[in-house]
């Protein structure tokens, strides 16, 4: 009598545990995930190469990808 109300004592315990962790990944599995918000994009003014505004560097109402590109300036060329 003793060995079967321990056997049956476990196949309780195992039920539980396996209930509790099914609860728990569905509980992971559950939760949306939110979207990334998009950031505002610049193109710079020398290359036209568009990047996140809050990287890029402005002087005036221009952009610029790069200190480099700040200091030669705007590209003549028609970019």
């Amino acid at each position: 009598m003793g060995l079967f109300r321990l056997l049956f004592l476990l196949a309780i315990i195992a039920m539980v545990y396996w209930l509790w962790r099914r609860f728990i990944q569905a509980k992971h599995a559950a939760k949306p995930v939110k979207p990334a918000k998009p950031e505002p994009m610049v193109r710079c003014a020398n290359c036209g190469v568009h990047l996140p505004r809050e990287h890029a560097l402005a002087s005036g109402p221009q952009w610029f990808c790069s200190t480099a590109h700040l200091k030669q300036g705007p590209n003549q060329g028609g970019q």
